[in-house]
Formats: structure tokens, C-alpha cells, sequence
């Protein structure tokens, strides 16, 4: 988890040194530089994707404890998703030109793109939004299962907890994931949107990048420090529960051994 964290963290400061300057620049960019920033930032997104998936299938390995027939289902489906993202991006890219594009005095890198790799593009995405919404049944079912277990017991309290807090990291990044992925959509399968080049078509396309990095690079590690987190504070809070067992039982000998003298 730590390495998963620490790659998608770097990643991310790598996909917005990219995006950045193919956005809007003054520094004038030419057709191989656009195409080469794009390819860069297109494969990083797409090796952020798998190991924000590992990160989840991960997780929800942990929820159905250790199950097998659950992994290899994950598994099974993640890898036959990615494969197709692996080869959509592969021919995205042999199909892609870049070139600049002036707009109010700043420098854009404006991507053309055939129209098959679109419409792939656009089948990635909802994909990846089913094999999410796979992902997100699964865990429901399982932390609604254990709720309904926990409550049988008096000692389940700290379990409930653990799986709130699952459950409340995995809603976030999912619904972040359905917005950017219906969003994507939209820009890519609008006639208007993915052939136009006017500063509003080009804005749209800006605040979508802006989505992704919160969605992939701030939503995303936080599947891993939520549940850190919560680890930290049940450590803090076992530990000032033993200081404070110490300090009364220390208290119980000085007055038994004072009593005795």
C-alpha cells in the first residue's frame, strides 16, 4: 500500500506538470512537443487507473477476509478491463496528432484524434464506471452484512467503525469516478465539443483535466489514509487507555504500600 500510494502521489505531480503547460501557455510548444505531453499524461492515467483498482480490489479483499472466489472474480474482470483500456491507448496513440493552438494570446496544444479512438475512448470509460459500480455493490453488500453481524456482539463497536470508514472513502472516489467518467463522455461523443477549438470548448476540456487530478490524485490516496488514519487513532487512543490503566494502578500500590508501613 505504502508503494501504491507513493507511485500515485508521483504520478500525479508528473501528470500536472504536464497538463499544465499543454493547457495554456506563453511559451510557444510545437506539434511534436503537444503530441509528446499527451501520450505521457494519456499512459500515466492509465497506470494510475490500475493501481488505484489494485488498491480496491485490495481493500476488498481485506472486507471479505481473505476470500478467493472474490480475488479472482476481481481479478478476472480487472484484467480483461484493462487490457481493452491498454489496447484503446495503444491505438489512441498510433491515431493522435498534437498541434498548437493560439487562443487569446496564450498557446494551446489542441489534440486531433480519429474518430474511432473517440468512441473507444468513450467505451473505456463506461467500463471503467461498471467495473466501479461492481466494485461498490460488492462492498455494500459485504459492510451490510457485517453490521448486521457486529450488532449481535457488544465488542463489534471498533469493527463498525473500520468499515464506516471503508465505506465512506469508497463512496467518495466512486462518485468522483461517475462524475469525471460521464463528463468525458459528453466532451467525447458531442459533435460540437470534441471537434470544436474555441476558448469555451477548450475551457471545458481544462476543467476536466482539473477533475481528473482531483479524482485520481487527491480522492484516490485517500482509499489508503483514510483507513491509515483511523489506525492512528485507535493506536492514540489504546495508548492513553494503558497510561491511564498505569497511572491508577500505580496509584493502588503507593497507597496499599503506605497503608502497610
Amino acid at each position: 500500500m505504502t508503494v501504491l500510494y507513493l507511485g500515485v502521489r508521483y504520478l500525479g505531480i508528473l501528470f500536472v506538470t504536464l497538463t499544465m503547460p499543454s493547457s495554456a501557455t506563453t511559451i510557444s510548444l510545437t506539434d511534436t512537443e503537444c503530441f509528446i505531453i499527451y501520450v505521457i499524461r494519456n499512459w500515466t492515467s492509465v497506470v494510475v487507473f490500475v493501481m488505484l483498482w489494485v488498491i480496491i480490489i485490495t481493500r476488498l479483499h481485506a472486507m471479505y477476509q481473505g476470500s478467493r472466489k472474490i480475488v479472482i472474480f476481481l481479478i478476472v474482470t480487472f484484467l480483461a478491463d484493462n487490457v481493452f483500456n491498454g489496447v484503446v491507448a495503444i491505438m489512441t496513440t498510433m491515431h493522435t496528432s498534437g498541434e498548437e493552438l493560439v487562443l487569446s494570446g496564450t498557446y494551446h496544444c489542441s489534440i486531433g484524434h480519429a474518430e474511432d479512438t473517440i468512441l473507444l475512448n468513450s467505451i473505456t470509460w463506461i467500463l471503467g464506471a461498471a467495473w466501479e459500480v461492481l466494485a461498490l455493490c460488492l462492498a455494500v453488500w459485504i459492510a451490510v452484512k457485517h453490521f448486521r453481524e457486529l450488532q449481535r456482539h457488544s465488542t463489534g463497536e471498533i469493527m463498525e467503525d473500520c468499515f464506516m470508514v471503508l465505506m465512506k472513502t469508497h463512496l467518495l472516489y466512486f462518485a468522483s469516478f461517475v462524475f469525471v467518467s460521464c463528463f468525458s463522455i459528453i466532451l467525447n461523443l458531442s459533435p460540437t465539443l470534441s471537434t470544436g477549438s474555441s476558448l469555451a470548448i477548450q475551457t471545458c476540456y481544462g476543467l476536466l483535466q482539473i477533475l481528473q487530478v482531483v479524482q485520481m490524485f487527491v480522492l484516490g490516496p485517500r482509499l489508503i489514509l483514510g483507513i491509515r488514519e483511523y489506525h492512528a487513532k485507535l493506536v492514540a487512543d489504546s495508548d492513553a487507555a494503558t497510561g491511564m490503566t498505569s497511572i491508577a494502578f500505580q496509584e493502588r500500590v503507593n497507597i496499599s504500600t503506605g497503608s502497610g508501613v
